[in-house]
This record gives structure tokens, C-alpha cells and sequence, in this order.
């Protein structure tokens, strides 16, 4: 059920290993959160925008016999991001790790320089730990994860910061607010407050580091190589079908039944949407819990002048707690929220002064969708004012808005919430769900569930419900997981 990408990816795995397998999307077309939207005929990427991890990628299509680079087309950035402040400063991060701490240097001092070096070491550190042990391995508890690491390794695990918050930590590297607000913004990637998150997210950094890809017609283009594969692997995608009940007998999931009434029996059901859905299918999900951040989007074709933009882009205001205290406590859109910006003709070639280009615009909002209405014309000022303080004018264009009463719509019972759930406090990640779900038969994945949100670990977790099924099918109940240069048996 669900052809995002975790859907996807699952579904190719399946299929490869003798599967029989259909995919039920309930909408027009595949790729989930990675929307297309039409604007003024133009296709704009109306989700994720990021690429990293390539290696998740690469793996699932060298296990089916296939090279990734034969059906998608990435390059890397040079600039992984530009961001401005409304108070004063632009700065470039950038691939190169030498050429962000000069860049820091002169924004911010050497001391701060020096911090930004020693942060990306920290981040390293924190990614090495847990990529095989929780990354690409399946759920573990608190035990799993320190038998995974292994006793002689605990100081490493303990360096992690589970029980520090990521502001705080940010703190130990860096003097100059505002790069405790770009850096802190990494939080926001997982859907949570820098204040509350824990400072292992801090391994983010190291991700972008490792290679931040821009794609050849968009993000849209993933969800198509994904489809793709799935199809040749022999799985078969039916959209437009509508689950509205997961059928339980016996204790076991049966198989699925549509809103046209149909009924589709099945030896498992995956399926790939937020966890929290699981109730309203009439099947046991998590416990309730804070939804993650929601957004109030544009996808815009219009001109822009007096600032020149980067792929990757981020507008910031003085106040970055206020933001997160009006989302989480006071359940409303702060009065100069950070904007993201991403630019997505700014690739090899930018396109000419004056000539409309597609932009994403997005700042974060809370996940109350399915409790009262939001309407983006109320936002709209507020975001091109702060753009415009920071030098950025965008001219006359069309738009189309997505607000969390949008996204609640697309992805029912979520109220809008694009993260699953808020993964505030040290042990957040450890509650998300496994692959396993809470009856025989049914299987979980997507950004919601282990090992979270983002279009990788998305991928990742399709790949995880999918051995882990096919484990079980088989009678076995052998670990399963993957790392770079390890595939599937």
C-alpha cells in the first residue's frame, strides 16, 4: 500500500526475490511526498529537494543487476546551501569542507572557524557509530543498540549526545548565533525543534558532507527510476486505489479492501504511509504522539532580482526560538518564520535575468490541518517581507500554496504532520515503529517508522520491511540490514 518512495523500493525488492506484488496508490500518480506540481505548465517540486545517501540508491539497483546512473541523472553542487539573515550576513556552506571553514572564518572569526571544523569531525564520529547499527539495520531497543555498537565502543555511542539537546550542543562549536541557527536548522530536516532534539541529529552535517546530488528533472525523476525498477523487477502499480481497511482475520493481515469496495487477499500487507494512519485502516498502529512540523509551501514560477540565488537556499530572521515556540506551543506560524528556497533552475545552467524560474518556497507550520483551516494568503506577506530585508524580490508569477490543511488532505489522518512524529528527546528515535507491524502478516515502512524521515532513510526502510518479510515468510529469523558495499543476500 503507498507508492512513495519506501513503497517503491520495497516493492523492487520483493519483486526481485519472487514476489508477487501489487502496489496500491491511492493517488492520481506514484512518488508520495515527492509531488510534482504544475505551474503555469511547468512541473515544480512540490517536496523533498535533497539528495544524499546515494549509496541506498545505488545499492537497491546493483542487487537487481542494474546501475543507478542508467536511469538517473545526478551531479554533484559545489554550494550545498546560501543563507541570509534579515539582521545582516550571507553565507555559502559548501562541499568542500576547507572552503566552508574560510567562508565561516570571515563571516564569523576564526574561532568560530575552528569550531565549524571541529563540528564536522563530531558529526563524522556520530554518522560512523550508528549508520551500520541503526541506520541500516533493523529497529533496535536501547540493549540492541549497545550490543550492535559493542561494549568496547560505548564512550563512541555515549558521544552520540542522545540526552543533549542539539542547540545546546551546537553551543560547544560555535560563539556566533546565527550559525547556531543555521546549523540548528538540521533539527527541522527530521521535522523537530532544535531545542528539543537530540544532538545526535547532528550527524546531518556529515550526510551533506558526504555529497549533496542534484537531479536531472528534479526530484520527480527518483520517484520515476523507483518505479521504474519496481516494474521491471516484475511488481504492477495501481493507482487511484483508495485502501480503506486493512482485513484482519485470525489476527493476521489478510489483505486489503478499497473504497469501491474491491477486496484484494494477500499473504502480507506493507504498508507505506504514516503510522499513525493505521487506526482509521482498522489496524493497530503507535501510540499517539507529538506530530513532527508541518509547512505551508508555494511552488512558484516567476521572476527574482537582488539576490542571487543558489540551488539551496535559507532566509533567516533574529528570533529562531520564537519560531519554534509559536509551532509547538502556541500551535501557530511565528511572525517572521525562516524561509527555504529551493531554486530548482539554478542547477549547471541559471536561467537568464528577468525570466521566470521555478522556485519552492516553504516555512515550517504546526500539524493542525485536521483541526482548523489554514489559508496561505494570511502567510504570504509576512514571507516576502522578510525576503525582501534580506534583498531577495520575487516579480509577478503564478503560485500554487499547500498549506497543513493540504497536506492533511493528501495524507489523511497526519493533520499535515510531513515527519511522523516529533523526534524530540534522546530516546524519540528508538520509539518509531520497526518493519514489523503490531499483528502477523503486516509490515510497516516509510519516513514515519525506523529509521525516519528524508527521502534516504524513506528508501531504507522500504528495503528493511521488505528483507524482513521475505525473512519471515521463510520461517527465519535472521537480522537483516545494509551498509555501503554490503547488499542483500
Amino acid at each position: 500500500m503507498g507508492a512513495g518512495v519506501a513503497g517503491l523500493t520495497a516493492a523492487a525488492d520483493l519483486a526481485r526475490r519472487g514476489a508477487d506484488v501489487t502496489i496500491l496508490e491511492r493517488a492520481a500518480s506514484h512518488g508520495g511526498k515527492m509531488r510534482h506540481v504544475m505551474v503555469d505548465g511547468r512541473g515544480i517540486d512540490g517536496g523533498p529537494t535533497v539528495f544524499t545517501m546515494r549509496w541506498i540508491f545505488e545499492g537497491l539497483f546493483a542487487d537487481a543487476g542494474e546501475s543507478l546512473s542508467d536511469h538517473l541523472g545526478v551531479y554533484s553542487t559545489n554550494v550545498l546551501a546560501r543563507h541570509a539573515w534579515r539582521a545582516g550576513g550571507r553565507l555559502d556552506l559548501f562541499a568542500d569542507i576547507e572552503a566552508s571553514v574560510q567562508a565561516i572564518g570571515d563571516f564569523a572569526g576564526a574561532a568560530d572557524a575552528r569550531g565549524y571544523r571541529e563540528f564536522c569531525a563530531r558529526a563524522a564520529a556520530i554518522y560512523r557509530t550508528l549508520e551500520g547499527s541503526f541506520i541500516g539495520a533493523e529497529k533496535p531497543s536501547q540493549l540492541d543498540l549497545v550490543r550492535r555498537v559493542g561494549l568496547s565502543r560505548l564512550g563512541e555511542l555515549w558521544r552520540t549526545a542522545p540526552f543533549r539537546s542539539m542547540w545546546s550542543a551546537l553551543g560547544d562549536h560555535f560563539s556566533d548565533p546565527r550559525l547556531r541557527q543555521l546549523f540548528g536548522r538540521y533539527a527541522t530536516y527530521v521535522g523537530a525543534s532544535p531545542w528539543f532534539a537530540p544532538a545526535t541529529l547532528m550527524l546531518v552535517a556529515h550526510v551533506e558532507q558526504d555529497g549533496v546530488w542534484l537531479v536531472r528533472g528534479g526530484m520527480r525523476a527518483v520517484a520515476d527510476a523507483l518505479r521504474g525498477l519496481a516494474e521491471r523487477q516484475g511488481a504492477s502499480l495501481r493507482c487511484g486505489a483508495d485502501v480503506t481497511r486493512i482485513i484482519i482475520e485470525g489476527g493476521r493481515a489478510k489483505g486489503v479492501e478499497l473504497a469501491n469496495g474491491e477486496r484484494l487477499m494477500a499473504d502480507a500487507v506493507l504498508f507505506n504511509g504514516d503510522a499513525a494512519a493505521l487506526p482509521s485502516l482498522g489496524a493497530p498502529g503507535p501510540k499517539p504522539a507529538q506530530r513532527s512540523l508541518s509547512a505551508i509551501t508555494w511552488c512558484v514560477n516567476a521572476p527574482t532580482s537582488g539576490f542571487d540565488l543558489a540551488h539551496h537556499n535559507v532566509f533567516f530572521a533574529e528570533d529562531y526560538a520564537e519560531e519554534f515556540r509559536a509551532i509547538f506551543n502556541r500551535r501557530e506560524v511565528t511572525a517572521a518564520p525562516t524561509i527555504y528556497i529551493c531554486a530548482q533552475d539554478r542547477g549547471l545552467q541559471p536561467p537568464p535575468p528577468g525570466t521566470p524560474e521555478r522556485l519552492l518556497l516553504l516555512i515550517n507550520a504546526p500539524a493542525d490541518g485536521d483541526s482548523r483551516d489554514f489559508n496561505a494568503s494570511d502567510y504570504i506577506e509576512r514571507t516576502h517581507s522578510l525576503l525582501a530585508s534580506c534583498g531577495l524580490h520575487i516579480g509577478e508569477g503564478s503560485a500554487v500554496a499547500t498549506t497543513p490543511s493540504g497536506f492533511d488532505a493528501l495524507f489523511p489522518t497526519t493533520g499535515g504532520a510531513l515527519y511522523g512524529m516529533a523526534s524530540h528527546g534522546a530516546t524519540a528515535t528508538l520509539r518509531r515503529s520497526g518493519a514489523r507491524g503490531k499483528i502477523p502478516g503486516l509490515y510497516l515502512a516509510g519516513g514515519s517508522v525506523h529509521p525516519g524521515p528524508g527521502v534516504p532513510m524513506a528508501a531504507m526502510s522500504g528495503r528493511l520491511a521488505a528483507a524482513r518479510l521475505l525473512e519471515d515468510a521463510a520461517g527465519r529469523s535472521t537480522s537483516v540490514g545494509f551498509a555501503p558495499g554490503r547488499h542483500s543476500r
